[in-house]
């Protein structure tokens, strides 16, 4: 008897046992598998979630969920970390907020707003007659408005820091932006205003010497002028190059990656939708590519005549070409910076860059000296330089040897750049507006 109930007491002890070791390899085992999975799940729900909430544009991709970096989905998140724990360690470095209004008044606004500063506009009709929309960047407090209704004297000014953006491309452009500078001049003379930025449009051949009475150094009061082009007055102190960008006045999104854009096979090696100038270096591209019969390889759409404006159509078509080509041929108009640059970086399309300058007063600047192109150059652009169209028949025949997998790592790095260039764009253009107004509110 006893030595059944010692067997049975026995073999309550060895199942307690086992049964301790199977709870405890499940809960530190079996647990740790699973984790990745529903981090991964986590992780495509809330970005799913993101991307609604932000209501971007679907660029012509389809909808299916992506993860373009792949193995370096780990290396790009810690990325995101380290710039978010910059912003959130400079936001909360110091008492004062800085609130800035940023006046769109040229399409380039477009750019800098929902392009560089990530910013919403409500309504979402680009035919509204008033868009208005606000962000926070670090200590930053950005509002935007824009539209045919912001008109000068006929809005209220509640802010003591503004941005204005201005076209001054041409003469009936520059005496527009003018009266905005003279308005915003009063607005600094009966101290409504503190501090005021310019973020300018400039002219192609950088003849912008009617700005330089309004700027601080020169008696006025422009504190700080981001231009676009490489104008020699850029020195990095009050003087600042601002890119292009995409041809927001012509209604082109903000691109969001696909799957597929980076995956795809692209029937065309190469693309180029645009004006052919009589003389130009556009005209050598066309000719070189019929000699060769690389424009039967190529989606080429070429026009006499400018159109400043597209149809739903032409729309369509250009961003097909982008998607479907592996590069795009990007070649100088009356200035070498061009808005296709910065919409072949939106589908991963390889800009092919006519590196050379135009005619003009553009060039180097004291804080840069390798113009064209200074700040592409300076944020070591991934793109394909060239100094002649001649040049282009051994890329192409190089580019039919490259393999698909290859190609996809080129449009992982084109599009983390492109990522990483407005996210950088965003950091110092807020950097620099805070280091002057708020160090100019203590003096």
């Amino acid at each position: 008897m006893r030595l059944t109930r010692k067997r049975f007491c026995s073999f309550l002890i060895a199942s307690y046992c086992l049964f301790s070791l199977y709870a405890a390899y499940h809960v530190f085992f079996g647990r740790r598998r699973r984790t990745p999975a529903a981090t991964s799940r986590g992780l495509r729900k809330g970005a799913a979630v993101a991307r609604g909430r932000r209501g971007r544009e679907q660029s012509p991709l389809g909808s299916e969920e992506w993860n373009p970096w792949e193995g370096d989905e780990k290396n790009e998140q810690q990325h995101r970390v380290k710039t978010s724990l910059q912003i959130l360690n400079k936001s909360t470095k110091g008492k004062t907020d800085l609130k800035i209004q940023i006046w769109g008044k040229a399409a380039i606004g477009l750019y800098l707003w929902e392009h560089i500063l990530e910013g919403l506009l409500d309504p979402t009709d680009v035919t509204a007659q008033w868009r208005e929309g606000s962000s926070i960047v670090g200590r930053t407090h950005y509002s935007f408005i824009t539209g045919p209704a912001v008109v000068p004297g006929y809005f209220s000014v509640d802010v003591n820091n503004v941005v204005l953006v201005l076209n001054g491309r041409e003469k009936a452009k520059v005496f527009y932006a003018t009266q905005w500078l003279l308005y915003a001049q009063n607005l600094m003379q009966t101290q409504k205003l503190q501090h005021l930025a310019v973020v300018l449009l400039g002219n192609e051949h950088c003849d912008n010497d009617w700005i330089m009475q309004y700027l601080r150094r020169n008696g006025g009061f422009v504190e700080l002028l981001f231009i676009i082009y490489d104008s020699p007055w850029i020195n990095d102190m009050d003087v600042f190059q601002w890119p292009l960008g995409v041809a927001t006045y012509r209604n082109f999104p903000v691109v969001e990656a696909s799957w597929s854009m980076l995956h795809d096979e692209r029937p065309y090696l190469c693309n180029f939708l645009g004006t052919i100038y009589e003389n130009s270096s556009r005209q050598e591209l066309m000719d070189i590519l019929k000699q060769d019969g690389n424009n039967k390889l190529c989606w080429v759409s070429a026009r006499e005549q400018w159109q400043p404006q597209e149809t739903n159509e032409s729309l369509k078509n250009y961003q097909d070409a982008l998607l479907q080509s592996d590069l795009t041929l990007c070649p100088s108009g009356v200035n070498t910076e061009c808005y296709r640059i910065y919409e072949a970086c939106s589908y991963g399309s390889i800009p092919v860059v006519e590196d050379v300058m135009t005619a003009g007063r553009c060039g180097n600047g004291s804080a840069h000296h390798s113009a064209p192109l200074q700040l592409l150059k300076a944020m070591d652009a991934p793109f394909i330089f060239i100094k002649n169209w001649k040049e282009l028949p051994a890329i192409l025949e190089k580019e039919k040897t490259v393999l698909l997998q290859e190609k996809i790592q080129r449009r992982k790095m084109l599009l983390q750049w492109y990522q990483n260039f407005k996210t950088e764009l965003k950091l110092k253009f807020t950097n620099i507006l805070e280091n002057s107004f708020l160090i100019n509110n203590k003096d």
